[in-house]
Order: C-alpha cells, then structure tokens, then sequence
C-alpha cells in the first residue's frame, strides 16, 4: 500500500531531481537515487526486469517521465549557461565532482581493506585512462553528433545511473557530445531521445546483472576503478584539450573570472559533501 511520501506526484518530482544526473558534470543519477531512496529497487528492477514487472514498471513509470521532463526543462538554462560561462560553470562542475570523492573511498573500503591490487587498478585507471581519454578523439576518431552519437551517450548516461558516483555527463563533454545533446535535450529532438533512450536500454540490459554482481564479488574492485576515471576525467575538464571542441577555454579570463571560478569550485565541493551525507543518511 502506497504512503503518502509515495505517490505518484512525490515519484515524478524525483524523477526530475533524476534528470541533474543525466545533464549536470559531476552529478551521478545512480547518487541522486540513492539520496531518495529508490537506488537499490532500481538496480533490483533493471538487473531483474521480468520479476515482477507489471508492479516495478508501474512504479517507475512516474519517475521515467519526471526525467524526461525534467531533462527537456533544465537543459536550456544550462546550454546558456556553459556558451556565457564556460570556464565558471566547468570549475564548479569539477568541484561537485571532487566533493564526491571522499565518499567514494570510503565506500571503496567499506566492505574490504585496500590492498595492492586496488591500488594499481587506480592508478592504472588515472594515468592510463586519463590518457586515453585525453587522446580519445585521436585515437577512435571523434565521435560524430549522430544517432550512433547519442546511441554512445545513451549507453554512459544509463551507467551513470547503474554506477553510484561515476558523472557520465564530464565523458561526454570530453568526447564533443554534451553541447549537441544539450541542444536536442531542450527541444525535445526525436533525433536525440530516441537513440539516448536505446543507448539506455542497451546499456542496461547489457550491464546491470554484471555490475550488481561485480559490485556483490568485487566491490573493493569497482570502486577503485571508478575513482581513477572520476578523478582523471575530473582533471581532464580543467585542462584545455586540442583533440575537444568542447575542451575548456582560458582564453580572454580575467581576474574576476578565475575568482568566480574558484569560488563556485569551492561552492561545488561544499554541495558535494552535503549531498554525500545525505546519501549516507538515506542510504
């Protein structure tokens, strides 16, 4: 039986809160989730979608479409913001991002003691998957605004949710992606949800199982993984990339601009920290 705090009004609006993860760098759908309580329902519902389906789907169904709205809402003011005020914004998106870091390693340790196997999975993803991500495009070639495009960002965007504390939006700022998506996002572009929304699908079908059960044997594992790529594409945000037409900028910064910068940098990490303890609260 429903409460109060569970009706169909109270599930939309999360699914908006939602939304933040799959358009903000440094914000995680799969934290927000946790922060209200619906992350390990979820997870049990992508990883086991034929149990019970008629009453998870009908749960959910709510939250699926306060996201959708929420993303076609809040995606404009954010694509002004980032064209007028590209190198705050991305400053204070960085420091949501370091602000989550404490809780990821304390949860990288919460069930295991690190040992050196932790560390080089860590390493391994910070220096080699940072490079790799600063040489991306040239590597793979850059990744067109398409269909095959936002079927990519589709695929990020669901692991964002599967994986608490991993930002799938700071990837795809990286890869040229988030602009464009942000553009069909505010629009509401078939051309643009529909090959997000089979990303999504693809990509949970294809690793929600193995993350519940990576996350079940090998937690330890995971998260150090996790904290090389969220650290490294963290720095890789603040860094000016050639290969990116994304990259940030330094060009023409005033002194006020560095101020504003690291002010909402520090604000970021302050959020950041809140929101964790909520996360830890709720969990």
């Amino acid at each position: 039986m429903k409460t109060k705090r569970d009706t169909i009004y109270v599930r939309f609006f999360k699914g908006v809160i939602i939304a933040l993860g799959f358009i903000l760098p440094g914000v995680s759908g799969g934290v927000l989730a946790a922060i209200l309580g619906i992350y390990e329902r979820l997870l049990s519902f992508m990883a086991h979608v034929r149990q019970n389906f008629k009453r998870d789907f009908v749960y959910f169904l709510p939250i699926g479409i306060g996201g959708i709205v929420g993303i076609g809402v809040l995606s404009q003011p954010l694509e002004y913001l980032l064209a007028h005020y590209q190198m705050i914004v991305l400053w204070g998106f960085a420091g949501t991002i370091i602000g989550t870091l404490p809780t990821l390693i304390r949860e990288s340790t919460s069930r295991t003691k690190r040992d050196k196997y932790d560390v080089i999975w860590f390493f391994t993803m910070l220096i080699g998957g940072g490079l790799f991500l600063f040489f991306m495009n040239e590597i793979l070639g850059t990744i067109p605004a398409n269909s095959f495009g936002f079927f990519i960002a589709g695929v990020l965007i669901a692991l964002g949710v599967l994986v608490p504390g991993l930002s799938p939006s700071n990837l795809l700022i990286i890869l040229g992606l988030y602009a464009p998506m942000l553009q069909g996002f505010k629009s509401f572009a078939p051309l643009v949800f529909i090959p997000i929304a089979l990303g999504g699908i693809v990509s949970i079908l294809t690793f929600s199982k193995a993350m519940e059960s990576l996350i079940k044997h090998h937690h330890s594992r995971v998260y150090h993984f996790i904290l090389g790529i969220v650290l490294a594409s963290t720095i890789l945000i603040l860094i000016p990339n050639p290969y990116s037409s994304e990259s940030i900028s330094y060009q023409n910064v005033t002194g006020w601009d560095w101020i504003l910068s690291i002010g909402f940098f520090l604000l970021g990490c302050i959020l950041a920290l809140w929101m964790s303890r909520l996360e830890d609260k709720y969990k």
